[in-house]
């Protein structure tokens, strides 16, 4: 009886709709608008997109039940859900680590996030901007990321079912309407279908070890586990929620976004620059995209101020879902006020921003910041973050949580979890999740981890 009311009290879900929004829009990010079409164009096209839906559906899939398994079974944020279910010390460190990568990715990934606010203005009133000398103005950049921050204080400060919920349900219809108007623009584009075929025709020829783990990587990233952002909102979800049903919907989603991604980017970019390479890396999409709506008449403008704006709603559902992780962790342990725990957090991401907007600045402290992880060199503070607390952690995440209920704790009564409220999960269903998130999932996030620090090939492949 205890339990129930301190789930009241934490807040519910008002709707497994609501749910499914607002995970799935934790999901969806500039991940999968803004990485994964360059990703995409770095190896090999058709054959990375193949590999990674395969990706998602055996790995990334099991791992998002099992987070929010752990969430609903617990009714915690990631620390208290270790310690709610008998983890020790060592295993609460990875809901630790949760709580310190939401924070930390918060401060620097909302940098990215004000640039897209900037291009909205700069695409809808046609001014061109190089995003070098851009990116290399504080005077922009700064206001532009407390501004992104402050809207994701707000939503947050509403609760969840008043505040994450109300929100979710409004912006990811809008995401998926830009999305659609853009795609079916780009596809018709005179000379659109050399884009269209080099993006879904499959060269299984390339397929090989370093196109296997950029897709695990990226099936990762995606799907948000290993943030303690799943197990967060799973903890607010009632009880007979059919949580099989929703985890479905939620990767649905987020790989059906990162699809149409590669949909608004290569026909256009194959059908107006034909020159321009699609595996321009991390600039494509603030470098060449401009460039690309530039050329499309009518409307150019239009479409590339809508684009940036699909951006930036992606980025919002996503710094919601990261403020969100530690705001819990304080109200459930701390026993902050909502309001309290809200405005702390979200104000030191602000002062942690700042050294991230510098680090673009070149000569300036924060830039010449670096050094070598395991022959992989790692230069700049922006960089530093990305790679520790963006990459790095979420793998270790991802190991330490597949291991902890796979192997420290008894895993049927997670796989039990699972099947509350979806009677159709047992029977082999369910024997399939237990056996890859003991066996398949560790073995697979074990390689990526070795290969990010270099025993396979070149350090950082996949990451």
């Amino acid at each position: 009886m205890q339990k129930s009311v301190s789930r009241s009290a934490r807040g519910q879900w008002g709707s497994t709709f609501g749910f499914i929004m607002a995970a799935g829009g934790s999901a969806v990010g500039l991940g999968n608008i803004w990485r994964f079409p360059y990703i995409t164009g770095q190896n090999g096209g058709g054959a990375f997109v193949f590999v990674y839906v395969l990706c998602v559906l055996l790995i990334g899939l099991p791992l998002l039940l099992n987070e929010i398994a752990l969430g609903r079974k617990s009714g915690k944020n990631p620390v208290g859900a270790i310690k709610e279910t008998g983890g020790n010390r060592f295993w609460q460190s990875a809901g630790v680590l949760c709580v310190m990568v939401c924070f930390a990715v918060l401060s620097y990934y909302s940098v990215i996030a004000g640039w897209t606010i900037g291009y909205i203005f700069t695409e809808l009133i046609n001014i061109p901007v190089d995003f070098e000398d851009f990116v290399q103005t504080p005077a922009y950049v700064i206001p532009l990321c407390m501004l992104f921050i402050l809207l994701t204080i707000f939503v947050v400060l509403g609760g969840i079912s008043g505040g994450i919920e109300k929100a979710a349900k409004f912006l990811m219809p809008v995401l998926f309407l830009i999305i659609l108007l853009i795609a079916a623009r780009s596809v018709t584009l005179p000379g659109a279908g050399a884009g269209i075929e080099y993006y879904l025709s499959p060269d299984f020829s390339k397929i090989n070890g370093k196109v296997i783990l950029s897709a695990l990587g990226q099936a990762f990233f995606s799907l948000s586990v290993g943030w303690g952002l799943m197990i967060t909102f799973g903890s607010y979800l009632p009880r007979d929620s059919n949580v099989i049903q929703s985890s479905g919907w939620i990767a649905g989603m987020d790989s059906m976004v990162a699809l149409m991604g590669g949909l608004m980017i290569f026909p256009a970019l194959f059908a107006l620059l034909p020159g321009v390479s699609p595996d321009e890396g991390p600039a494509l999409v603030f470098n060449v995209l401009p460039r690309v709506f530039d050329q499309i008449e009518p409307f150019g403008n239009i479409i590339g101020g809508l684009f940036f704006l699909l951006l930036l709603v992606a980025a919002l559902t996503s710094s919601i879902s990261m403020l969100e992780v530690p705001v819990a962790y304080f109200i459930d342990e701390r026993k902050w006020s909502r309001k309290k725990a809200t405005w702390t957090i979200g104000l030191a991401a602000m002062v942690l921003s700042i050294p991230s907007s510098l680090a673009a600045v070149k000569g300036n402290f924060f830039n010449n910041l670096g050094f070598n992880f395991f022959g992989r060199q790692i230069a700049g503070f922006f960089d530093m973050m990305d790679f520790f607390f963006g990459t790095l952690a979420i793998v270790v995440i991802c190991l330490m949580l597949s291991l902890y209920t796979g192997w420290i704790k008894n895993v049927k009564e997670y796989a039990s979890e699972l099947a509350m409220g979806s009677s159709s999960f047992n029977g082999f269903p369910k024997k399939a999740w237990i056996f890859f998130i003991r066996w398949i999932c560790p073995v697979v996030i074990l390689l990526v981890l070795l290969n990010m620090i270099g025993i396979f090939g070149e350090p950082g492949e996949g990451g």
